[in-house]
């Protein structure tokens, strides 16, 4: 990776303020993205808020899998709202100087958000394979304990090694440019306006990397490979497809969250690539968190059963589904 060379030790001058270019390159466009990721915003926290409500009111969603969606769906909102929120300020002030500390706080919350979906998404797969590859152990190994320590372990784990890492990033010198030719304070902008050698940052990021990203995605696959081995022996192609079903909308979200991820954060760093890197980084914080609800409910009857039942007790004015 390319970063700036430190300057003579009186030419250096720290660094206290980053400014998020975000869209500053096309200014005649700035109010229409305003209101395109406003728009984008209300419609992810207000679906994925929906998902949440459903499977924490509706008795029939009180299942492990309904558990770990609703979950997954509050870590949707979560995530979005560290970026998002930023960005619409930035666009609508079009002030977009953001401090060293905030910036280091965005980036840590993005980080850890990011670790805990990525376990999450684990966890999920692994209740397939207990739910189709071992059903009469399912409902024993799969009780309510189990489910909130794995979400639990979710949340958590990442926590330490990413405040790690940003206190890590964050401890180098940053002179020269202070623009972040992104639309949050992303790893790979901010290591490109770091002087000196950053090799040590840039090899604990790609650990960091293998062990956060590629390690849950490796058990996911492990996981639908044991799955598919086990539905392909159905008697039935009514059975396969009944069992394909429960894990299609999973699979949909894995591929678009770990895709763009792997991408970001494994691939080489061989020339600039500050445009590839905002196009993918908006597949993983907002494409994802927008397509969750829709890929879930449309391919789910039990949600849009779920669905339809909160909307009839809202026009009735009976919120309360248990």
């Amino acid at each position: 990776m390319k970063h700036q060379e430190k300057p003579p030790e009186e030419n250096l001058t720290e660094l206290i303020e980053f400014v998020l270019l975000d869209f500053a390159e096309v200014p005649h466009l700035q109010w229409l993205l305003f209101g395109f990721f406003l728009v984008i915003y209300i419609i992810i926290v207000m679906s994925n808020g929906l998902i949440f409500l459903i499977t924490k009111l509706d008795p029939a969603l009180q299942t492990p899998m309904y558990f770990f969606l609703g979950n997954f769906s509050f870590l949707e909102i979560c995530y979005v709202s560290v970026s998002l929120p930023r960005m619409l300020m930035n666009l609508w002030t079009q002030r977009r100087t953001i401090s060293l500390v905030a910036c280091a706080t965005q980036m840590c919350c993005i980080l850890v958000l990011g670790a805990t979906e990525c376990f999450l998404l684990a966890v999920m797969a692994y209740d397939r394979y207990m739910a189709i590859c071992k059903p009469l152990h399912y409902p024993l190994v799969m009780n309510h304990k189990v489910c909130i320590q794995l979400v639990a372990g979710s949340w958590i784990s990442g926590i330490p090694v990413q405040i790690g890492q940003t206190f890590q990033i964050f401890s180098l010198p940053f002179c020269g440019s202070n623009l972040i030719d992104h639309f949050f304070c992303d790893i790979p902008p901010i290591l490109m306006l770091a002087c000196g050698d950053t090799f040590v940052n840039e090899m604990m990021v790609y650990l960091a990397a293998v062990l956060i990203v590629m390690v849950p995605f490796l058990l996911i696959l492990i996981s639908y490979g044991k799955i598919i081995s086990t539905v392909l022996k159905l008697p039935s192609a009514t059975s396969q497809a009944r069992a394909f079903s429960t894990c299609s909308s999973h699979l949909m979200v894995v591929a678009l969250f770990f895709g763009s991820a792997i991408i970001t954060y494994l691939r080489p760093k061989t020339s600039p690539s500050a445009g590839i890197d905002k196009v993918l980084s908006l597949f993983y914080t907002i494409v994802t968190p927008l397509f969750n609800p829709l890929i879930y409910s449309l391919r789910n009857k039990e949600v849009i059963k779920a669905l339809r039942k909160l909307h009839g007790n809202l026009i009735t004015g009976n919120v309360k589904m248990l």
